[in-house]
């Protein structure tokens, strides 16, 4: 019988690499040089952390071909979902399109295309050869199965230099955690980050007994993954302010780990040993973090740009977005920078699995409201996770001049001598 099973399944499976190998052999081949002279839209479908940067096995570049789009055969958009993704993507089924990747990425993504009226597609063939554009960062952004070869200690592309630490964060006590957390993670919980009443951070000794506490130097390579990467990116910004030179996110958070099916531990969180100095003055980056007056200053600034990272209906004064903040509406003189559906989102940034969009993507949408590298951007929302995540994804695209307004809408509505703004807002009257 468990023969029988095998060979059903054996057989299951060579259908399925068929089939795929079908889909993908009906795509006519097309150089790269074909495909810009006929004005090709090209097409990743690897997953985004190839495109971002890191390389496949047995590669000595990463990164995508330069003006190539993402859309990964991993994700799934529903039927609602699937216009705005082509906007975004900037693809036209009147225009031929290229796409390249794995086999099994070709068959899935030219399906997908295909059931939305695209017709003219190829197989971009020499991308390999081709030379690379990648985030700036990339390093910085790591994906699950870099991250559990490095635990397994097998050599990794872009290894830390020294000391490593991973940390999962969250708000409050770690329940979540004790039930499912990738095997070898301490705990941050995010009061230990930042207090009541407005949740701005904490002082810069607490900071730094945190810091000491869990074994976290300067030179410390420290790893951060959330159930919420905004918690995280949290937590990734503060680290910076202080002054730890490496920071790294986990790109997708935990649900990333689960995806890619990798292993998991129950219990206790890992008790790292504390150090005793930090070894720099904190904080090293006191630009990182901007105050109520300096925000107020950047809004007189020629190129000061003061961002919102809330929803529509936030910043157009319709919700607070929390139920412990009374007031609606926003700061006049900001832009609007997106957000996600609601203060616990990050949608408007992400791939449908949770991981950063291409910077192109995010810099379009920044761009609608000239909101550009070159500017002095202090990022806020309501008390700082969603504008901590934009942050990081600006450092990532190596943006110069950026901090996070800590006390964001939460301490700006909090003082009823600081104006307010309601209603439909345009690029233009910001």
């Amino acid at each position: 019988m468990k023969h029988a099973i095998r060979l059903l399944a054996a057989s299951a499976s060579l259908l399925l690499w068929c089939s795929f190998s079908a889909q993908a052999g009906e795509l006519a081949p097309l150089s790269l040089q074909e495909a810009k002279a006929q004005g090709a839209i090209i097409v990743d479908t690897r997953p985004s952390h190839f495109y971002q940067g890191w390389p496949m096995e047995g590669e000595s570049q990463g990164g995508h071909v330069p003006g190539a789009v993402s859309l990964s055969a991993d994700w799934k958009y529903d039927d609602e979902q699937w216009p705005q993704a082509l906007r975004d993507k900037g693809l036209d089924a009147r225009k031929p399109v290229a796409i390249y990747g794995s086999e099994r990425g070709l068959a899935e993504v030219a399906r997908m295309l295909r059931m939305r009226g695209f017709h003219q597609l190829y197989e971009l063939k020499d991308w390999q050869e081709a030379k690379r554009d990648h985030l700036v960062r990339w390093q910085q952004l790591v994906y699950p199965q870099w991250l559990a070869d490095l635990q397994a200690g097998k050599p990794v592309v872009a290894a830390p230099k020294g000391d490593w630490k991973l940390f999962e964060v969250d708000w409050g006590a770690p329940k979540a955690f004790l039930i499912s957390h990738i095997p070898g993670a301490d705990y941050i919980d995010t009061n230990r980050l930042e207090q009541e009443p407005l949740w701005n951070k904490v002082s810069d000794a607490d900071l730094e007994a945190l810091l000491l506490e869990n074994g976290i130097r300067h030179d410390t390579t420290v790893v951060l993954y959330g159930r919420n990467t905004m918690a995280a990116a949290r937590a990734a910004h503060l680290l910076m302010y202080a002054g730890v030179k490496d920071v790294r996110l986990l790109d997708g958070g935990i649900e990333a780990w689960f995806i890619a099916h990798l292993r998991t531990k129950t219990g206790l969180p890992h008790q790292y040993e504390p150090v005793k100095s930090f070894g720099a003055k904190i904080p090293v980056h006191p630009e990182y973090l901007t105050s109520t007056e300096q925000a107020k200053a950047l809004l007189k600034q020629p190129d000061g740009e003061l961002v919102s990272i809330r929803t529509w209906d936030e910043f157009i004064g319709e919700t607070s977005g929390y139920s412990y903040i009374e007031p609606k509406g926003d700061i006049p003189g900001a832009k609007w920078g997106h957000g996600g559906v609601d203060s616990q989102s990050m949608s408007d940034f992400h791939n449908p699995d949770g991981t950063m969009k291409p910077s192109s993507e995010i810099l379009a949408m920044w761009q609608q409201w000239q909101i550009a590298p070159q500017d002095q951007t202090a990022f806020y929302c309501g008390t700082g996770w969603r504008a901590s995540e934009a942050f990081f994804y600006a450092w990532l695209m190596d943006w110069k001049r950026i901090s996070v307004y800590d006390g964001g809408w939460y301490e700006w509505s909090s003082d009823p001598k600081n104006p307010t703004i309601t209603g439909v807002r345009k690029p233009s009257e910001a």
